[in-house]
């Protein structure tokens, strides 16, 4: 769980701060009285939540590629950060197939690019490595994935992001080992919430079928996921990287899973219906013939992050579709997307 006074003053810098997340994470740390920096690519959505909230007038924003090394390792010199979260990445299993050699350098070299640049810093630094619940080796089991289970990835992301993960251990051991930084490596997935309009996303996808009146176009009404509103996790990085800074524990210095309670494991049909009962329309199953192989069950068991962190998460299934689904009516109505964030924002941290 998150200390609210821990983040007063810390100097931290987000990689991918413009994508959903990154949004996101970087006002709860605003919030948090945190001074904040942002290294990132123009966002790819339109609209996109980075600017329907105004993200670069609340903090240090610079537009930075992390496959150019040397542009990198200056900006990190110049904001000489204390806590990274490096969240900078090629974020869609879809997109994936047809950028796969983006997909691997952004997702592998510019995380050996983020690493680089930390280690060239020489002062004491905490570096969050944000992954995916997909980088396990997915066998369709019924029961959730553990931290020590094989790592793996059938499509080009999955593996990028699998293969990021081996490069981050033999980091650590190679070059970290003795040193004053300390790293580890979020696993999450399946979030939900306000302003995220990217492509071939089950929520952004059903608010765009809404807002028009149209059906929701479901490929696989039976995939099951762990689906978790976008602070939960937040919360979890946010713990994290509290724990590496009061600990050298190798047992900190590792991998992470971060998801909802086993209830809110649940099938994409039970998710349309849950968003239906806030937004009244209809969805129909188009079958997925041709569509680029997903996984049909996945589901995260979070015993670690529970038991070493003492995080859990705060909102239920029912609640996260709720504040997700009441965040965009609102914003279609008018209302002040930066306003209802930090409205969300507050009710999560009263939630604790």
């Amino acid at each position: 769980m998150t200390r609210e006074g821990f983040w007063a003053q810390q100097r931290v810098l987000i990689t991918g701060h413009t994508g959903f997340k990154g949004c996101w994470l970087a006002l709860r740390l605003k919030m948090l009285g945190a001074e904040v920096h942002g290294l990132a690519l123009e966002p790819d959505t339109s609209p996109a939540l980075f600017h329907r909230i105004g993200l670069a007038r609340e903090m240090s924003s610079r537009k930075l590629d992390i496959r150019d090394l040397d542009a990198l390792t200056k900006s990190v010199r110049e904001i000489r950060p204390g806590i990274v979260f490096h969240l900078a990445a090629q974020s869609l299993v879809r997109r994936s197939y047809a950028q796969p050699i983006d997909t691997w350098a952004t997702n592998v070299m510019g995380t050996a690019h983020v690493l680089l640049s930390v280690a060239d810093l020489g002062s004491p630094c905490i570096v969050v490595a944000v992954t995916t619940d997909k980088v396990y080796a997915n066998r369709e089991w019924v029961h959730p994935y553990r931290e020590a289970d094989r790592l793996g990835g059938h499509d080009p992301y999955s593996a990028s992001k699998a293969a990021s993960e081996l490069l981050i251990e033999s980091w650590r051991k190679s070059f970290l080992a003795g040193t004053n930084v300390r790293l580890a490596v979020a696993r999450a997935g399946n979030v939900i919430g306000g302003g995220d309009w990217a492509e071939d996303r089950i929520v952004p996808d059903i608010v765009r079928a809404l807002s028009r009146g149209a059906p929701i176009q479901v490929r696989n009404p039976a995939a099951t996921r762990p689906w978790q509103h976008v602070l939960d996790p937040l919360d979890g990085y946010l713990t994290l990287a509290e724990a590496l800074t009061r600990s050298d524990d190798p047992t900190i210095q590792g991998a992470f899973n971060f998801g909802p309670d086993a209830d809110a494991t649940r099938t994409v049909r039970m998710l349309v219906e849950e968003v239906l009962k806030h937004w009244p329309g209809r969805w129909e199953h188009i079958g997925a013939d041709g569509a680029p192989h997903e996984a049909g069950l996945l589901s995260l068991a979070t015993d670690k992050a529970r038991h070493v962190l003492g995080w859990r998460p705060r909102w239920g299934f029912e609640q996260a579709i709720r504040e997700t689904v009441e965040w965009y009516r609102h914003v279609e109505r008018g209302a002040e997307p930066l306003k209802l964030c930090r409205e969300q924002i507050a009710r999560y941290a009263e939630a604790a």
